[in-house]
């Protein structure tokens, strides 16, 4: 592998300008062919991915319109847009990738704009918006066809396409093929939050922010972005919701992340190989953990990165090209306000034109965008630019007026979402040091003696950076030999990766893991920027570095057997090596990857000395170890890919529950039937793993799927996500207890059980209700309710009742 990518400019000298057609050395009446080879791994990817979800029983119809779509509702607008921002161009794949993250900001300002405006039949001719005047504008026309690319080898387009294919694997065996689009039997299995994700992209399409569709005209205060991106897919695709979330959103956001991704870390480091690197860093190579299966009951640190939580959480998917473009844009100006002003401190030999003051607009788009995408994502990059600040500060005493702009914009975005989007809503969130992690090194009686309770805490934050950071070691090389004296975008990188695990050892909740993950992209920049710059002064010849590749591929494959055959037994090992057979200490979890970790330490630390002492035979080798063991130590989170994969095959994840397809017929078929306006009664407030509970024992008020797949609010479905419920988790993943305004809740229930004429009128009237929705499991309707309204579906489970 080498670590520079030949570029040459495609603009013809003066010599090639007297020459009709191509240049005599390229072959005259070629142009088609060479079009194809820069294009085909592009092309492949595409194909490729596209199988996967035809697959996976995706619509073609769906599939061809979602391309229109992305085409010319995404790429297009915002190609446009991004070109008249930056000031000269770099090479094509640079403009297409910015130009979609683009065009996923300028999205968010049609769709408040047509749904505010009750607009929502115009979707599909918005981006004229864009177009005319780029057409009609002679200033912007030349935008168009821009001229001076540079081009791009094809080892590096193919390493992109490649991982982009390879994530696509991925997502098709752990999801698009293992979720139904529409659950059909009675016994089918989808993800727990799939119906909750779906009814606020439902809601997304007639509310402008969000509400909370479980409860009719409760405010949501949330990241919700996600959401309005689906509406508008919806809107302009004419696609079916539970297509775009089940088949089309997922792929198409992690292509695109990879891609930006890789295009990201080329320009900031000036090296082109740091841009597939750094993106298998955050997309292919996972945790550290030595076990198998990693059930839910096992995330002992924290959500899982980008793997998993990518289509389990689609605000994450969808916020991170948003994040990592932002990453790329605040880099890029203080790569302008650097000292040096070179990519990659002046020593990379791939040094991208510099975006101009256009990088300040585009840092304010996508700064805003992400303020409302994700919460965890500001914070961390504000967090980068402060230490930058700090850094520049101390190290050329004047003030940093780049890093100050830069902040300022990124903290008004913060405060829009703060104060306007969640409405400074916590959700339970407090600062309390260490809650997340300390149930590890917890000592109820103050039965172990100082030292070894000092130990054990040691050996829990080691595991978490274990767990979660062994593919950012590819920084340290970058931060030794530079002795600290960084660049203003290298401080950026370390503050932003240090930031998020930081956020997450004094945040409680699950929740604050997603500044962790938010973090990774950061970190993986710098480590593949730290790794590219010791393979260089490796200089390994071409068959040294075809082995190494060999042998990073064959550690992998033993590394993954060995975890999914032995790490049973390897855990029962350590805990017996560790006076803890039973596993009953609070650290038990974290000993099979402590203890793998000391283990692959040793045999790291046997080859070194091998290594030396066969450098003392061949001088070859002198130098080139430590490339060697970063490469292993890079590669050790890849087992975690296959084994999602295995383990989806194998068992049944516990955040998967049983959706009966008869409900789901049910709301399809008020959704068929009714207006958007209408609102529904039911009696379905709780859904359990696998059943759903009857009576007043719920403990799990999680029930979403009729305002999910009816795409109508509710007047009160299942409470627990609503802002309001889950402030009173204090950090938890859900909200158990009662509704808050029992009153409401009583007419709602008589409804179904102790049904008026009274009744039925106060709700029809003053909250808009037109259906009542019986779920027959909970409890059966009184028999009255026929007599006061209209039956218009019964499929045995569910039965519809309309108010005249």
């Amino acid at each position: 592998m080498g670590t520079t990518d030949g570029v040459a400019l495609e603009r013809p000298t003066p010599s090639a300008r007297r020459h009709v057609g191509p240049h005599p050395a390229e072959g005259v009446g070629r142009p088609g062919a060479a079009a194809l080879r820069r294009f085909l791994p592009g092309i492949t990817a595409y194909v490729f991915l596209v199988g996967l979800l035809l697959h996976a029983d995706t619509p073609a119809s769906d599939v061809a319109r979602y391309t229109g779509y992305v085409l010319w509702g995404v790429i297009l607008p915002g190609t446009l847009v991004f070109r008249a921002l930056r000031r000269r161009p770099h090479n094509l794949i640079e403009d297409l990738a910015y130009g979609a993250v683009t065009g996923l900001v300028l999205e968010l300002a049609a769709w408040f704009a047509l749904v505010r405006l009750g607009a929502q039949s115009y979707a599909t001719a918005w981006p004229l918006a864009v177009v005319i005047p780029f057409a009609a504008v002679p200033r912007l026309r030349r935008h168009w066809r821009p001229r001076g690319y540079r081009s791009t080898s094809a080892g590096w387009s193919w390493s992109v396409a490649g991982t982009v294919m390879l994530t696509g694997v991925y997502f098709h065996q752990v999801f698009l093929a293992r979720f139904p689009v529409v659950p059909s039997g009675e016994a089918g299995r989808i993800f727990g939050d799939m119906p909750y994700m779906l009814s606020l992209a439902a809601n997304a399409k007639q509310h402008a922010p969000l509400t909370v569709p479980q409860v009719a005209g409760e405010p949501l205060y949330y990241h919700w972005l996600s959401f309005a991106h689906m509406a508008m897919t919806d809107m302009v695709g004419r696609i079916d919701l539970p297509v775009v979330e089940s088949r089309l959103m997922v792929p198409a956001l992690a292509a695109l992340s990879t891609v930006i991704t890789a295009v990201v870390a080329r320009r900031l480091t000036g090296r082109a190989w740091a841009g597939p690197l750094a993106a298998l860093l955050v997309f292919a190579v996972g945790e550290f953990t030595a076990m198998y299966p990693n059930n839910v009951n096992t995330w002992t640190l924290g959500a899982p990165a980008v793997r998993l939580m990518f289509w389990s959480s689609l605000s994450l998917a969808y916020s991170q090209p948003l994040l990592v473009a932002l990453l790329g844009v605040v880099g890029e100006a203080l790569r302008r306000g650097g000292r040096t002003g070179e990519a990659g401190g002046g020593e990379g030999r791939d040094r991208a034109p510099r975006f101009g003051r256009g990088v300040f607009v585009l840092t304010a788009l996508f700064a805003m965008a992400s303020s409302a995408a994700k919460a965890s994502t500001l914070p961390v990059a504000l967090a980068g630019l402060a230490l930058a600040g700090v850094a520049v500060l101390i190290g050329t005493r004047r003030v940093p007026w780049t890093v100050v702009g830069l902040g300022a914009i990124l903290a008004a975005a913060q405060l829009f979402a703060t104060a306007v989007v969640f409405h400074f809503e916590s959700y339970g969130l407090q600062v309390l040091p260490f809650s997340n992690v300390d149930q590890f090194w917890a000592d109820p009686g103050d039965a172990r003696p100082a030292a070894f309770q000092a130990l054990v805490v040691a050996a829990t934050l080691f595991a978490f950076v274990l767990n979660h950071h062994v593919k950012l070691l590819g920084m340290v090389p970058l931060l030794g030999r530079r002795r600290l004296r960084l660049e203003p975008v290298q401080w950026f990188l370390l503050g932003a990766a240090v930031a998020g695990p930081a956020a997450y050892l004094a945040v409680n909740g699950y929740n604050s893991s997603y500044f962790t993950i938010a973090a990774l992209p950061f970190g993986a920049v710098l480590s593949a920027w730290g790794y590219c710059e010791l393979f260089e002064r490796a200089a390994l010849p071409g068959r040294a570095k075809a082995a190494l590749a060999v042998a990073a591929l064959a550690f992998a494959a033993v590394l993954t057997f060995a975890i999914h055959r032995y790490s049973e037994s390897w855990a029962r090992f350590v805990r017996r090596v560790c006076d803890d057979p039973d596993g009953t200490t609070s650290y038990a979890l974290l000993l099979p990857a402590l203890g793998a970790a000391a283990a692959l330490a040793m045999c790291a630390l046997v080859g070194a000395v091998l290594w030396w002492a066969a450098g003392r035979i061949r001088p070859a080798l002198r130098g080139r170890g430590g490339v060697v063991l970063l490469t292993a130590a890079l590669t050790v989170g890849t087992p975690g890919l296959v084994h999602d994969v295995l383990q989806s095959r194998q068992e049944v994840w516990a955040g998967t529950w049983v959706l009966p397809g008869t409900q789901v017929e049910a709301a399809r078929w008020v959704r068929a039937h009714s207006d958007p306006a209408d609102v529904l009664v039911t009696n379905s407030h709780c859904w359990e793993f696998e059943d759903y509970a009857n009576g007043p024992d719920c403990t799990n008020v999680r029930s979403q799927w009729l305002s999910g797949y009816s795409e109508r609010s509710v007047l009160i479905e299942g409470w627990a996500y609503a802002p309001r419920a889950v402030a009173l988790t204090r950090g938890g993943t859900a909200y158990d207890g009662p509704f808050w305004d029992q009153e409401l809740f009583r007419l709602n229930e008589d409804a179904v059980y102790r049904p008026s004429e009274a009744g039925l009128r106060r709700l029809r009237e003053r909250h808009h209700v037109r259906y009542v929705v019986v779920h027959r499991p909970t409890g059966p309707e009184s028999p009255h309710l026929r007599e006061l309204a209209e039956q218009v579906f019964d499929n045995g489970r569910v039965s519809v009742y309309r108010l005249s």
